[in-house]
């Protein structure tokens, strides 16, 4: 099949998985311990997540993973108290991390996908997937450099945010911990000059 009919079919897929959740906007809470220009030090409160592992470049990995994880919250789940499936708003960012704690988004073809799951929700409420290839999971409270941007999210972009943000992280006095994450909040149908997208660093507590 012609690749750009693959890749027409890959964008009109994602966009009917988000038609009628463009107003399930949850965010994940945080408080904000520094600003400098288009960086931040947050402080994220814990919250509950959605995640699965695939395999293949950055574009490639975001659309398995955000299928598989989609898959779940439409309805590929169980009820904890009952045998039938239930519906999860979608929420934002879905983040995309690569699996090693390599800081080069253009070299790695294992990654981490990631939804944030609506906080009404705890582990015991939540539906179960029912694909065991899609994992919840809690995360404490942590702290994050986040560098924020607009625009399309071509690798050459993605990777020179990136090492935007680890040099600001060092020039600040702050230990990385991990592989860099990649934030995106907007659907597939949103113009590039209004896209909200992020590099996000997982750091060690600053020093008060």
């Amino acid at each position: 099949m012609n690749k750009r009919i693959i890749a027409s079919a890959l964008l009109l897929l994602n966009g009917l998985l988000w038609t009628n959740t463009a107003m399930a906007t949850e965010e994940p809470k945080y408080d904000v311990i520094k600003t400098d220009g288009a960086f931040e030090i947050r402080r994220y409160k814990p919250m509950l997540i959605a995640e699965t592992e695939v395999q293949g470049d950055m574009d490639e990995a975001s659309r398995k993973g955000f299928r598989l994880i989609a898959d779940f919250i439409f309805g590929n789940n169980e009820r904890p108290d009952s045998p039938e499936a239930s519906k999860i708003a979608m929420t934002a960012p879905v983040t995309a991390q690569p699996l090693t704690s390599d800081t080069n988004m253009q070299t790695a073809d294992k990654w981490r996908v990631q939804f944030l799951m609506p906080s009404q929700y705890t582990l015991a409420t939540i539906p179960k997937p029912k694909n065991n290839e899609v994992r919840l999971k809690e995360v404490p409270s942590k702290y994050f450099v986040v560098l924020s941007y607009s625009g399309l999210n071509g690798v050459a972009k993605v990777q020179e945010k990136t090492n935007e943000a680890i040099q600001w992280t060092l020039k600040n006095g702050l230990e990385m911990i991990g592989s860099p994450q990649l934030a995106r909040y907007d659907p597939p149908w949103t113009l590039p000059m209004f896209r909200r997208n992020e590099i996000v660093l997982e750091v060690l507590a600053p020093k008060q």
